[in-house]
């Protein structure tokens, strides 16, 4: 590949500043394994599965080959006001992972759009119900469900909402570090005009782990109260936490499951919302129509992904290699803990954070950052988090893989002056 010596500003780069553009150290040209390669020539090792999205590691050829039959065969097919035989296919095999909770799939292109649908979803499935009062979806502060206007208006972190005038009259947000306390009050004062309550098994952006406490509560206000349970799993979702589904471990089941992110690899954008029968039914019961569609979505090259990617998990025995992984994530952590920096750790499995701290104070984003950065000079790519830094590492991780990212980060946190 042909690289400029000074990399053009044509690209406006995400969740960035404009100063920082154009960088070469960050102007990735190949990946292969559990390894990215940069325009300045250097390779660094990947401590966050390209964004939790390819936990099999980078350029597998059997899903590549999947995609590139499906190009060949249909390069492209539509889901609007109509249906396909891959999509038919994926569909189905999604729904057999879940021995019968869920009745249909739908598709969508990334997590985030899948939130939007899901929020659209269970309003109408209300209003159908004969509930047309009940609009108000409810999320936990410091989510993270996307960065589209109703993923934004949904995630519980300071994403700039106000500034983009995101809608969130509809929307509100309790703790899940109080026990349920605030859910309960909640739904003590607001529970008849509630759609929906959105959970992510672990908050994606500290790597909090919803705990036994406040799921407890959560059951009894699905005993109490005729609200649908989404559980968020986009970034938990195939084995990132050790079972198949993080909410597997949920006291109640959840009536929407929403995946993205490990669902293809990473090979094509790609999402779904997994549907009880309890809410196919009141749409049935109406024969209504459900206003959504996204032109790429469900296309033959994603179902083709989506397909592959489930058979890799199986001949690899992913959720093996997982648990594996996860175990020995937890003795490197444990041992990058001992550094001044590190005050603590959260997470679960194969998804982990390292909570950070200078003289008793949490770490703020611009200190986070400068971490980050030190650790990419030092030869690692990981995530940063709030006061923290994130490790997502492929499942395909082996012990010096684990080693080379544990180096990196020590001196990525030597190199940092508070």
């Amino acid at each position: 590949m042909s690289l400029r010596r000074h990399p053009s500003r044509a690209l406006w780069e995400g969740l960035t500043s404009p100063s920082s553009w154009g960088d070469p150290t960050r102007l990735a040209v190949d990946a292969a394994g559990t390894r990215v390669r940069f325009a300045d020539g250097t390779t660094r090792i990947c401590g966050t599965s390209g964004l939790w999205n390819v936990p099999l590691g980078y350029g597998n050829a059997a899903i590549a080959d999947a995609v590139s039959g499906a190009l060949r065969s249909a390069s492209y097919l539509s889901l609007f006001r109509t249906s396909h035989v891959f999509a038919l296919e994926a569909a189905e095999a999604l729904l057999a992972l879940t021995d019968g909770r869920f009745a249909r799939v739908l598709f969508s292109t990334s997590g985030a759009a899948a939130n939007d649908m899901t929020m659209k979803l269970v309003r109408q499935a209300a209003t159908l119900a004969g509930h047309p009062e009940r609009t108000l979806v409810v999320g936990l502060h410091g989510s993270y469900h996307g960065l589209t206007y109703g993923s934004l208006s949904l995630s519980g972190d300071p994403l700039g909402q106000a500034v983009y005038g995101a809608d969130r009259r509809a929307v509100r947000h309790v703790s899940a570090h109080d026990g349920g306390r605030q859910l309960r009050q909640l739904f003590e004062r607001e529970g008849e005009r509630i759609a929906a309550l959105v959970l992510e098994p672990v908050l994606g952006s500290g790597a909090f782990v919803l705990d036994d406490e406040f799921l407890s509560a959560v059951a009894e206000i699905r005993a109490c109260f005729d609200v649908v349970l989404v559980a968020d799993e986009v970034a938990t979702g195939f084995g990132r936490t050790g079972e198949l589904f993080a909410s597997d471990r949920w006291p109640v089941r959840p009536d929407v499951l929403v995946v993205s992110k490990a669902l293809t690899n990473g090979a094509t954008a790609a999402a779904a919302v997994l549907v009880a029968e309890e809410i196919c039914e009141v749409f049935d019961r109406s024969d209504a129509v459900f206003v959504h569609g996204e032109t790429q979505a469900g296309t033959p090259a994603a179902c083709a992904a989506i397909l592959a990617t489930l058979a890799e998990f199986e001949r690899m025995d992913a959720l093996s290699l997982a648990c594996e992984l996860g175990n020995a994530l937890g003795t490197t952590i444990a041992r990058i803990s001992a550094h001044p920096l590190a005050v603590g750790t959260q997470g679960s499995g194969c998804f982990r954070s390292i909570q950070l701290a200078h003289e008793g104070r949490p770490l703020d984003g611009a200190q986070v950052s400068s971490v980050v950065a030190s650790v990419r000079r030092a030869g690692a790519i990981v995530q940063p988090g709030p006061s923290c830094v994130q490790l997502i590492p492929a499942f395909v991780y082996g012990a010096e893989d684990l080693r080379e990212l544990e180096t990196a980060v020590l001196h990525g946190l030597d190199e940092v002056t508070m």
